[in-house]
C-alpha cells in the first residue's frame, strides 16, 4: 500500500491558517473535512478559495441541483475519478430527482436515454466542453436560452471547478471507502 500523498494532518498539528480554514468548512453546509479537503487543507489559502467556489456551484448556483449534479457526474465518468464518482452518485440519488437510468448510462459512459431537454443541454454542454474546450455553438446557444448566461457561466464554472477536484482526489489517490463499485477505466 502506498503512503499518502496527502495524508490527513491530525488536529494537533493544524496551523493556525488551517485551524481557521477547518473549522470554516465544517460549520458551513459541508457539515465537515472529508474526500478533496483533506488534501487540499496541506494549503489552506487554497482550500479556502476553493471551498468557497464550490459552495456557491453546490449550494446557491443558478442551476436547479438535480442539473449540478448531472454536470459533476459526467465531469467525474470523463476523469475516472472514483471518489467524486461515489460522494456524487450518492447526493444525486439522495438529494435530487434525477433518473436511476440516467446516472448508470453516464456511470458506464454512455449518452443517456430519456434525458429531459434541460438535462441533454447540461449533459451536452459539459461533454462538449471537454472535447473541444468549449461547448459547441448549438449547445451552447441552447443552455443561454434555457439557463441563461449566468447559467452558462455556472455550467462552465462547474466544468473547471469538479476537473480540478477530480485531479486533487486522483492526483492524492483518494478513493471511496472500501466495498464502494469503482468506475472502469473509460475507453
Amino acid at each position: 500500500m502506498n503512503p499518502a500523498r496527502f495524508p490527513a494532518i491530525p488536529d494537533d498539528q493544524l496551523t493556525p491558517r488551517q485551524k481557521e480554514v477547518a473549522a470554516k468548512i465544517s460549520g458551513g453546509p459541508r457539515g465537515s473535512i472529508r474526500g478533496p479537503f483533506l488534501a487540499l487543507l496541506h494549503n489552506p489559502d487554497l482550500t479556502d478559495v476553493l471551498e468557497q467556489v464550490g459552495e456557491y456551484l453546490r449550494f446557491r448556483s443558478t442551476l436547479a441541483p438535480a442539473l449540478i449534479e448531472l454536470a459533476i457526474l459526467v465531469v467525474a465518468r470523463h476523469w475516472t475519478c472514483q471518489y467524486e464518482w461515489f460522494a456524487h452518485e450518492r447526493i444525486a440519488r439522495t438529494r435530487t430527482d434525477l433518473p436511476d437510468g440516467i446516472i448508470r448510462a453516464i456511470q458506464r459512459n454512455e449518452i443517456p436515454h430519456d434525458m429531459t431537454d434541460d438535462q441533454r443541454v447540461v449533459h451536452d454542454f459539459v461533454l462538449g466542453t471537454f472535447r473541444c474546450g468549449a461547448a459547441p455553438g448549438p449547445v451552447y446557444d441552447e443552455a443561454v436560452s434555457r439557463f441563461g448566461r449566468a447559467g452558462v457561466l455556472d455550467l462552465v464554472a462547474l466544468c473547471g471547478y469538479y476537473t480540478t477536484i477530480a485531479f486533487v482526489l486522483n492526483t492524492g489517490q483518494i478513493m471511496p471507502p472500501e466495498g464502494a463499485p469503482p468506475l472502469r477505466e473509460a475507453s
